[in-house]
């Protein structure tokens, strides 16, 4: 293909059906956009239509799309360096370690880069059993870690089925109450004691670490009550288990802070980033780690690394982001536009009664549709995309707006450059689609 002939639409549409994979889907029902640039909170299809990022991509591009201060340290480093060794040192990854130690809770300072955030989900398991010498993992049902054998067995929600067969050894999965529709959303006291009954049932000495998402992502948006992330501190500390944050998504400004657990100031031992650490533009992933972890790789082996691993052109996608996010104050706007958010939120509460709760923490958002607000049922059923949810997924689309549709949720995760005026623009689509909900709730 010479540089000057181009695919047509229907051309892209019939080769990428014949010859790739689609992520989390059916083939025989793929029908994917197919899209030719973006910028800012925007991306444009083939045939020149606009669409509104409502969902930051997969919740990672952070910064919006296409920042040329960004491509151009890419376009800088793939001149100089454009990969190397992961045993080997560069400029860069001194700088960004140093940078990360800055924006980090407390007292992390040493950094594992990796690819990606499952990638990162996994080192971090491996060095917390490293470490403790215990085998035992806990985690969260409503969790979502990555999509690997690993990972996905440390999820909890039903995308793990087809994956645990057999299971990973030492997986232990715990109920939070106030994760479930007919639960209390305040009740951290609970939670903790559900929490502290399996730690004693399981055995403290057998548990290396506890995996929590900060702010759970798809699975619901679910902010934890206040207190709720202390005391799991405390217990951790209590029993020698070491507490890993997974803020692959909520991380790197999405909740008005730089990192979620900022908004409860607790550092826990190891934490996972990935997707906004470089705006999605490159991959590239990061576990941080506090001291008393790192100092037990001084003379013990850590065994892990793969030839991707902090790659030169990731690293620098990831400087250049974090310098975006600091010269025009993203993290911040992030915070402001959070409350703009809960009020279009809440608007839509108002006026249509399909939307039973909502929920955000900056711009970390979601809408839960129900067919009837006495009893809250979800409009469309548990781990299922329903019709309905289907055609509202159309209406917003038709309407020049994606983004993620899951269950009986809307996510509204923009980037964090969104002004007021845009967050106005797309709930005014969304408000379009709303009354296809409206219409079908029980009567």
């Amino acid at each position: 293909m010479s540089d000057t002939e181009h695919l047509s639409t229907d051309e892209i549409r019939a080769l990428v059906k014949r010859h790739t994979l689609y992520d989390w889907q059916a083939q025989a029902g793929v029908s994917p956009l197919i899209i030719d640039h973006a910028k800012g909170v925007y991306f444009w299809d083939t045939d020149g239509k606009r669409y509104f990022d409502l969902n930051s991509q997969l919740m990672g591009v952070n910064i919006g799309h296409a920042d040329p201060r960004v491509i151009d340290a890419m376009a800088r480093q793939a001149e100089k360096l454009p990969y190397i060794s992961p045993f080997m040192a560069f400029e860069g990854r001194a700088l960004l370690g140093r940078k990360l130690a800055s924006l980090f809770p407390g007292d992390i300072e040493k950094f594992f880069f990796t690819l990606g955030g499952a990638e990162a989900v996994e080192n971090a398991i491996k060095l917390a059993k490293l470490a403790t010498g215990r085998q035992k993992i806990l985690a969260r049902y409503r969790s979502y870690h990555g999509s690997t054998a690993l990972t996905m067995n440390l999820t909890g929600d039903p995308r793990r089925w087809p994956n645990e067969n057999p299971p990973v050894p030492g997986v232990v999965h715990v109920l939070d109450p106030w994760h479930g529709p007919a639960r209390a959303v305040d009740d951290a006291g609970t939670a903790l004691e559900y929490l502290d009954e399996t730690i004693q049932l399981e055995g403290p000495g057998t548990i290396a670490a506890f995996i929590l998402e900060t702010v759970t992502g798809t699975n619901g948006i679910l902010i934890p009550p206040d207190g709720y992330l202390q005391g799991v501190r405390e217990l951790c500390d209590r029993y020698g288990i070491l507490m890993i944050a997974d803020e692959v998504m909520c991380g790197f400004g999405r909740t008005g802070e730089w990192f979620a657990v900022d908004h409860w100031n607790v550092v826990p031992d190891i934490m996972t980033t990935a997707k906004g650490l470089t705006s999605s533009y490159l991959p590239l992933g990061a576990v941080g780690m506090r001291p008393h972890v790192a100092a037990h790789f001084d003379d013990n082996v850590f065994w892990g690394g793969l030839t991707y691993n902090t790659h030169p052109m990731g690293v620098a996608a990831a400087l250049a982001t974090i310098d975006v996010m600091e010269q025009d104050g993203l993290v911040g706007n992030a915070k402001r536009m959070g409350e703009v958010l809960s009020a279009h939120h809440r608007a839509m509460a108002d006026k249509h009664p399909s939307v039973g709760r909502r929920r955000n923490i900056g711009l970390f958002g979601i809408l839960e549709l129900v067919k009837n607000r006495e009893t809250m049922a979800p409009l469309s059923p548990f781990n299922v995309t329903d019709a309905t949810m289907q055609a509202v997924n159309r209406y917003l689309l038709d309407h020049g707006v994606s983004t993620m549709i899951r269950w009986h949720n809307i996510m509204t995760n923009p980037p964090l450059c969104v002004t007021e005026e845009q967050l106005a623009e797309v709930f005014d689509v969304v408000d379009g689609a709303l009354d296809i909900a409206d219409a079908a709730m029980e009567a």
